[in-house]
């Protein structure tokens, strides 16, 4: 309901009148209480027959009356707007809004291995405009810009050293998700995204082991043999390395083929099953409780992981440049190179395809192990 404000007066001292506004129905006060009345702290005259008290009592009516109107107005704000005013307040609002804040907030609803790379992203943003850039601040031009600080920023890891094309790309790839994310929730009225160019992916040189190199790491020590075992059952198995730290016993069966497992994959968030041969069942070591972790969670730091990892590729004296993902392309090589078709591999990867294919017909190899005690 509308409230009405009416301009009164109020007889007061020496043949004034006190000037206050009528509200109907009542609203609530700075205090919280229900009123009537709200009190302009101006006066008129009753008698004013002098020009300069005429000249007073005029211009105090006018302002009042404008006081009057502003007081009404506000109110009543919602019911004065046509809708589409109001639309373009609320969209106006939405943009005015925090990007920055709202960048975070996507990151942080991803998984951890993705969170970090959106919030790094985030991060070389702020680095550019500050954490008080707007939605309404963004532009293509600002999305270009971007692209280009990256290219001449440097590396977190390394005060010198640029970051790599593909790092360049990643970042501003999230970037441009998130302008796709905010167009979509109303927060940008353009969509930013599909009028900017994606930077192009860098050929880059995917390693892998040869069987030889895999079984010459099979005999060489590693100062963390955890980190060990998830690797050479990575080799064995195709799986990503959250997923393998996040297996439990009760995703671990034995079929009448032999062993598989049934699980949610931690970066897509597909159900896969996945044969494994008996030689990576047996890398596991002794069978637990359903619900315990067959990898005991690693404490160390992601870096210290990677240099354990380092040392053990050249311990071994294998000069090519390893991750732990170069064991999830070097399954997938070995098993190419057998002579498994690239379907079917393609499934075992975890990777959408078309084709519906039988695993039990794929090659698995084996290293010179046969248990985790190994």
């Amino acid at each position: 309901m509308a409230v009405k404000v009416t301009l009164r007066k109020k007889s007061i001292s020496n043949k004034r009148q006190t000037l206050f506004l009528d509200f109907y129905p009542p609203i609530l006060n700075e205090n919280g209480e229900t009123t009537r009345r709200e009190f302009l702290k101006m006066y008129i005259f009753d008698d004013a027959r002098n020009p300069l008290d005429k000249v007073h009592n005029k211009n105090t009516l006018a302002l009042a009356e404008q006081i009057r109107q502003k007081r009404e107005n506000s109110l009543n704000k919602p019911e004065i707007y046509t809708e589409l005013e109001s639309a373009q307040l609320k969209k106006t609002k939405k943009q005015d809004g925090n990007f920055i804040a709202y960048f975070k907030k996507l990151a942080n609803k991803k998984n951890d291995s993705n969170r970090f790379i959106w919030l790094g992203s985030c991060e070389f943003l702020v680095m550019l405009k500050g954490e008080g850039l707007r939605f309404a601040d963004i532009t293509v031009e600002l999305v270009d810009e971007f692209r280009e600080f990256l290219e001449t920023t440097k590396s977190k890891k390394s005060d010198k050293a640029k970051l790599s094309a593909n790092s360049i790309k990643t970042y501003h790839d999230k970037f441009r998700s998130a302008l796709r994310q905010a167009f979509i929730d109303g927060y940008l009225s353009e969509h930013l995204a599909e009028k900017t160019k994606a930077v192009k992916q860098a050929d880059t040189q995917r390693n892998y082991l040869s069987l030889v190199e895999l079984n010459t790491l099979v005999k060489t020590a590693c100062k963390s043999p955890e980190i060990k075992i998830q690797a050479l059952f990575s080799a064995l198995t195709g799986l990503r390395r959250s997923d393998i730290q996040k297996l439990v016993w009760g995703e671990i069966e034995h079929v009448d083929s032999g062993y598989q497992i049934r699980f949610n994959q931690k970066k897509t968030g597909g159900s896969e099953t996945l044969p494994i041969s008996e030689q990576a069942y047996n890398l596991l070591g002794e069978r637990k409780q359903s619900t315990e972790k067959v990898f005991t969670l690693i404490k160390e730091t992601n870096q210290r992981e990677n240099r354990y990892l380092k040392q053990w590729v050249l311990d071994a004296e294998i000069t090519k440049k390893i991750t732990f993902h170069c064991f999830r392309h070097t399954f997938a090589t070995l098993q190419l190179n057998s002579g498994t078709d690239i379907y079917t591999v393609s499934k075992m990867l975890g990777h959408k395809v078309e084709k519906t294919v039988k695993l039990t017909t794929s090659f698995q190899y084996k290293l010179t192990t046969s248990s985790r005690a190994n």
